[in-house]
């Protein structure tokens, strides 16, 4: 398995962005003063979405870049053309409230654009990665965290394993430039309409789809992911109020487990879906690498343990806000499925069909080999089948499905009785009874209505 953040965010290095089309917002407030904003890049994925944002709070922006992507998007808008390699001529002679810099990861290029617009603008805005931080087994790292070192800092190859520490150069070279003036935003894993790299999508597409599906690992493993709208919008108050200084941002504002996560895309679809968590060992043995193949996903563990769990309170205290899971689901599945059949039909993460059926053919295969068992069904609704670790079948339960799932390795199940409404009832006002894992909580709480737990081997720290 990889071993360090910087190599699972090598896979979105050097994908390009298919846009298409964005609809104007609107019924969205115009601010009070508007700004002059320069967008280096701003024809892909978060450029798209801070330019539709910038535009509808009333906001005059430039775009510069090399006219190559997505050339239709912003007819109204100014745009200079250059390239950030060799030549940004088209920039002198302007003045702008803020830049923001979505396009750079080699050093030299913030460098020299930073340098040439620091009497030409007030603020720099950075978009760097939290790909930076160095040590991640720290849980809760917040922005004071030591980051990635470039030895090499004339290094620009692109691969290698070098995008966090070339990200965390980058940093140095706007805030050498910009001083006090200098703004950084270091995203984790961004979501939603236009991702081209697919590591999200990959879930509501495939659960659409409906089956068995590969849950990875142990379903409270923990996952951040941050919706490009909801980042994009934050990046442009952040700029109307002029806040400087570093800001981990990625999302939701309190944590979020991958069964969490996958239940609730699958509220947004109608599929007949069942879920069969595999561990992460099973899936390193039968080579299924966390990130590329089961996206969003990272074992805590070796190393990891502390990836998905980044401390982005200053962000949150500075107005950064999530939307509801559900909408960033099917959001993201109905914009994936506008777009063409032959891209459709090559996505460029998650487990390919054929492969995902051979690795649940070998999980079978388990129990016939003496290797222990596979995990029992787990289908939408709460039903469990009939499993080897208990002595009796789980009988048949109206409403959301279990909120705790585990492997065999982990034997305690929770299964909730209420339908839907309930449900949201609890998230929003949790009384007293039962302590229970509910989806759309991720702290133990006490649960008004009954909860049904079904134990075989209990585990230490099972009772709460």
């Amino acid at each position: 398995m990889p071993t360090s953040r910087r190599d699972f965010f090598q896979l979105s290095v050097g994908l390009g962005a298919t846009a298409g089309s964005i609809a104007p917002l609107r019924d969205v407030p115009r601010a009070d003063t508007q700004l002059r904003i320069l967008v280096l890049g701003g024809t892909s994925f978060l450029g798209v979405h801070q330019v539709n944002y910038a535009l509808a709070r009333g906001h005059r922006v430039t775009l510069f870049n090399r006219g190559r992507t997505n050339t239709q998007l912003f007819p109204e808008v100014e745009k200079l053309r250059g390239d950030r390699n060799d030549d940004l001529t088209a920039l002198a002679g302007h003045e702008w409230d803020v830049v923001i810099d979505n396009s750079a990861s080699i050093p030299r290029w913030v460098r020299q654009s930073a340098e040439l617009l620091k009497h030409s603008a007030n603020q720099y805005m950075y978009v760097s990665s939290l790909s930076v931080i160095a040590d991640n087994s720290i849980v809760g790292s917040d922005e004071s965290i030591p980051v990635e070192q470039l030895e090499d800092p004339t290094d620009e190859e692109l691969a290698g394993g070098t995008y966090g520490a070339r990200k965390a150069l980058c940093e140095k070279m706007a805030q050498d430039a910009f001083g006090d003036r200098a703004t950084v935003i270091r995203p984790g894993l961004i979501v939603g309409p236009m991702d081209v790299s697919d590591r999200f999508t990959y879930w509501p597409v495939r659960i659409d789809r409906g089956g068995e599906v590969i849950a990875p690992g142990d379903p409270t493993d923990p996952v951040q992911i941050v919706d490009v709208r909801d980042l994009s919008e934050w990046m442009i108050h952040v700029a109307e109020e002029n806040h400087t200084g570093v800001y981990n941002a990625t999302g939701p504002a309190w944590p979020m487990s991958i069964a969490e996560m996958l239940y609730g895309i699958r509220a947004v679809t109608n599929a007949n879906v069942t879920f069969t968590w595999l561990d992460a060992d099973f899936l390193q043995e039968h080579e299924v690498r966390p990130w590329r193949h089961m996206p969003t996903w990272i074992p805590p563990r070796d190393g990891l343990e502390g990836f998905s769990r980044v401390n982005c309170s200053k962000a949150i205290g500075r107005g950064l806000t999530f939307r509801p899971l559900a909408e960033t689901a099917l959001d993201t599945l109905r914009w994936w499925k506008t777009l063409p059949d032959e891209r459709r039909q090559n996505p460029r993460a998650g487990l390919p069909e054929a492969r995902e059926q051979e690795v649940l053919l070998a999980w079978e295969g388990r129990g016939e080999r003496g290797e222990g068992h596979p995990s029992p069904p787990l289908r939408w609704g709460g039903w469990a089948g009939p499993s080897p670790l208990t002595p009796s079948p789980l009988v048949p339960k109206r409403g959301l499905p279990p909120a705790q799932l585990t492997p065999p390795s982990r034997p305690t199940m929770y299964i909730l009785g209420p339908n839907r409404d309930d449900l949201a009832r609890h998230a929003a006002k949790p009384t007293t009874r039962h302590r229970v894992r509910c989806p759309l909580r991720s702290d133990p709480c006490r649960a008004r209505y009954s909860c049904h737990r079904r134990t075989a081997g209990r585990r230490p720290g099972a009772d709460r």
